[in-house]
């Protein structure tokens, strides 16, 4: 999760984009390779808390339909998060499961504090500037290494608005509005 700032001074913490409809899963990692061979794999943690892995007995593999493998083993070994799943005991069964997303159900996350929400939870609510200028829909959440994207979509055909303090002035539930401040740039009419 990031941080970014409200109008009340508040840190707002933003977890992981998913595309899913019910059951909701968030994506806590992806598995890079085998690893040895006995039927490890090396994750990359989507999380804050790589940890968490040891607080799961079943994962989610997949994303468009993920299917449930039980946690046999979880290690750590410099960033990365070695899992030994279920029914994957060789280096070849492993070496299938290269790429896979890795997600939990929405409700094995872990609980949210005020002010924080999923990135998910952002789209379909409605942009406009801190000058009231209707910019469109947030269609999309682009994941990126240094800060997210936000994609809108509406009168000034797709819009890419990064993720940031100097951006995003205000995320609104209650109205489903987000308020932006354009940097130069940004909008090219």
């Amino acid at each position: 999760m990031t941080k970014a700032p409200n109008p009340n001074g508040k840190s707002i913490r933003r977890g992981s984009v998913d595309d899913h409809t019910e059951p909701r899963f968030l994506v806590v990692g992806q598995i890079a390779k085998p690893h040895g061979v006995r039927g490890d794999v090396r994750v990359v943690p989507y999380t804050e808390l790589p940890e968490r892995f040891r607080w799961l007995d079943e994962i989610y593999v997949g994303e468009k339909e993920p299917y449930s493998v039980k946690i046999e083993d979880v290690r750590f070994h410099k960033t990365w998060v070695l899992l030994k799943l279920a029914g994957y005991d060789d280096r070849d069964a492993a070496a299938k499961l290269r790429g896979k997303l890795l997600q939990i159900r929405e409700d094995q996350a872990i609980p949210l504090e005020e002010n924080e929400y999923f990135l998910y939870q952002l789209e379909g609510m409605t942009v406009a500037t801190d000058e009231g200028t209707l910019l469109g829909e947030l269609v999309r959440v682009i994941e990126t290494g240094a800060n997210n994207v936000f994609v809108v979509q509406g009168q000034f055909g797709e819009i890419l608005l990064p993720d940031t303090a100097e951006v995003v002035c205000d995320i609104d539930f209650d109205k489903s509005c987000i308020t932006v401040h354009l940097l130069p740039g940004l909008l090219s009419t």
